[in-house]
């Protein structure tokens, strides 16, 4: 049995991470297409370098935010407990 909710657990991990993956290529395209109307079509270096820190001050804030909701969901849950 415990070979079986491995098989499960591992699954239902790989596909959360397809489906962020999804999202994440989404959302590049997406932030990629704004900058084409902001900069043109232009790939210049200084467009590419705004993009990139865009990017990374956005996973920055949403790794920090949802840290700290899954470590409120935690207290939470062992305060229900007790």
């Amino acid at each position: 049995m415990a070979v079986k909710t491995e098989v499960i657990e591992s699954i239902s991990a790989l596909i959360t991470a397809a489906f962020g993956l999804v999202a994440a290529l989404a959302w590049n395209e997406a932030i990629q297409e704004l900058f084409r109307l902001i900069f043109g079509d232009q790939s210049s270096f200084v467009a590419m370098l705004a993009y990139a820190l865009l990017v990374t001050i956005i996973a920055v804030i949403a790794t920090i935010w949802i840290g700290r909701a899954a470590a409120r969901a935690k207290g939470e849950e062992r305060a229900a407990k007790r």
